[in-house]
């Protein structure tokens, strides 16, 4: 419950962050995980978008075109959510960087 990608495949990145009697202690601890040769930062600076873009270019969440539909003689118009021919926004740029989910750390206002 409430288990995280990195610490479910057994690997921690931020073992060596969290301080204490140098790396000999970080790996006397966590005997299980594998040294690593990089330092992961504790800030994300990028996303993937959650919007999309259309055909005509436009960028939101969601998409709807009007139909009219016929029922009894009368018209009435209806919206329709448009599935089709919709672009990915990709990769968004975060302003201000944001902390890690997997970065222990206790943040606390004074």
């Amino acid at each position: 419950m409430g288990a995280s990608g990195s610490k479910a495949r057994g690997l921690w990145p931020f073992a060596s962050a969290a301080g204490g009697g140098g790396p000999e202690a970080a790996v006397a601890e966590q005997a299980l995980v594998r040294p690593r040769s990089r330092v992961v930062p504790p800030f994300v600076f990028t996303r993937r978008g959650s919007m999309f873009y259309d055909e005509d270019g436009d960028l939101a969440h969601e998409f709807y075109e009007e139909t009219i539909v016929t029922k009894n003689g009368q018209k009435r118009a209806k919206l329709r959510r448009v599935h089709k021919n919709l672009i990915p926004q990709g990769i968004v740029k975060l302003d201000p960087p944001r902390i890690h989910v997997d970065f222990p750390v206790i943040l606390y206002e004074v």
